[in-house]
């Protein structure tokens, strides 16, 4: 089995091990704030860029995500979209996908699971997936067979990802394992047999 925490537009190697193994999130976790959790990683034309969803008490110890609340206070919404566009308005789906994408950034949610797995959803749907997540509403201890893709920092990962090409392939090296809407902006549905069905696990 493969643990995942909830994470905001979670990466390709998430995205291909939640369609091709037996995965549960875990909601029952503490935590862990500059994770994936609510960070993630975009390509500009000046490079991997992380985006940081604010949330309430991120110094706070032993916080269940299931209480993580969103910050509101300061616009990173705002901040979020303008370089989603600015990343990807010239990609070959942005005009199919951007106003599925857009309510997250203009609509309010209270808690950080939420928005992460509606968001996964919405996700999921363009690239055509239709799955039922498993959820974990308490802590899931794991077993020595499991994957636990938890920690912030994964020791002996074996995922390699598979190339494909970015908007900026032009002038950057190829950056794997960005957040999976940059691998939807570029690829579209054609990402679920190609690049998602072709990475190392």
């Amino acid at each position: 089995m493969v643990i995942l925490p909830s994470a905001y537009m979670p990466s390709v190697e998430y995205v291909a091990r939640l369609l091709r193994e037996e995965c549960v999130i875990d909601l029952g976790e503490n935590f862990i704030k500059r994770s994936q959790r609510n960070r993630a990683s975009i390509l500009t034309a000046n490079g991997v860029m992380q985006l940081t969803v604010n949330v309430e008490n991120a110094n706070r110890p032993r916080q269940r995500m299931r209480d993580v609340k969103i910050d509101y206070s300061k616009r990173w919404q705002h901040q979020h979209w303008v370089s989603i566009m600015s990343a990807y308005k010239s990609s070959p789906y942005f005009d199919h996908f951007a106003h599925e994408i857009e309510p997250f950034y203009r609509n309010e949610w209270r808690y950080l699971v939420d928005y992460n797995m509606e968001y996964l959803e919405v996700l999921l749907r363009l690239l055509g997936v239709k799955r039922e997540l498993s959820v974990s509403n308490e802590y899931i201890v794991a077993d020595e067979v499991d994957i636990d893709l938890r920690p912030k920092q994964k020791e002996g990962s074996t995922f390699v990802a598979e190339p494909y090409f970015q908007v900026f392939s032009d002038r950057l090296p190829f950056e794997p394992n960005l957040s999976i809407l940059d691998l939807l902006m570029c690829e579209g549905r054609e990402a679920m047999d190609g690049v998602l069905m072709h990475c190392q696990l």
